[in-house]
């Protein structure tokens, strides 16, 4: 156990732009460097709304993100980030992205001089675990483009810095264990929701089939596996994200030997 809580220890930080974060040679593996520090993008409509008290604004688009020593590890970052680009549209950097966003808006106002609402679009990258072998990214997306409410998102990014490739689950549990692995997550799931083992999931959820299942949204922390549900996935709004977590004791029979979920002791 002593073994297991050194592998998942995570090193604090404060998101903040320009911090520097950077790991001991002691701990490096292969020579894989994974210091790195947060930079961002910014871009502002030139279109001024005025809103409330005759204050005026205008519409933001903010991302910020780590940029490691490492170019590979960059690539991959950025890579996935403009996959979750607005209307399934993709662009080459994080530049593209958010004047596209503010490109919208600017069309938007002029085809609507009376609407006297700014937008905004907040990205971040935030770096949740960093090991040698297991580097864990949180991409949190938060944009307004009218209606009722902000949208927002909360994705899991897993990455092997060692191999440069992304860590999907398949690859970390047993051929054929998803049956047993989403078993244990529903009672999991059951007693967080304070729900019996045979209560209905229709009326409150909004599982296919009113049937509990897991996605493909997940981290490894000192805890264990963690996934997340985003807003309306499988809730209303109102209640925001759901994680569950799943210890490492609870996943010894699916786990494959030696793996992130099942180090050797």
């Amino acid at each position: 156990m002593k073994k297991l809580a050194l592998l998942f220890l995570s090193l604090s930080f404060i998101a903040c732009q320009n911090e520097k974060k950077t790991i001991s040679s002691s701990d490096q593996v292969n020579e894989t460097d994974l210091s790195f520090k947060y930079d961002s993008v910014k871009v502002s409509s030139n279109v001024l709304v005025k809103g409330n008290e005759n204050l005026t604004d205008t519409t933001k688009a903010v991302i910020s993100y780590p940029v490691f020593s490492d170019q590979k590890i960059n690539q991959f970052i950025e890579q996935k980030v403009m996959k979750f680009a607005n209307e399934g549209e993709h662009y080459a950097t994080y530049n593209d992205f958010a004047s596209s966003f503010i490109k919208n808006f600017d069309a938007f106002s002029k085809e609507n001089k009376e609407y006297g609402q700014t937008w905004f679009l907040d990205a971040k990258v935030k770096v949740e675990e960093q090991h040698p072998q297991y580097l864990s990214f949180l991409i949190t997306f938060v944009n307004y483009e009218g209606g009722a409410h902000p949208n927002s998102s909360f994705t899991y990014l897993n990455y092997d810095p060692q191999n440069h490739q992304e860590i999907l689950l398949d690859s970390l549990i047993n051929p054929g264990s998803m049956p047993e692995l989403t078993a244990i997550a529903e009672k999991i799931f059951r007693k967080n929701e304070k729900l019996s083992p045979t209560a209905s999931l229709k009326d409150n959820y909004f599982f296919e089939n009113d049937k509990f299942s897991l996605n493909q949204n997940f981290s490894i922390n000192k805890k264990g596996l963690k996934f997340l549900y985003n807003p309306y996935e499988i809730k209303a709004y109102a209640y925001g994200i759901t994680e569950l977590v799943i210890p490492f004791a609870d996943l010894k029979d699916v786990a494959k030997p030696n793996s992130l979920l099942n180090p050797a002791n």
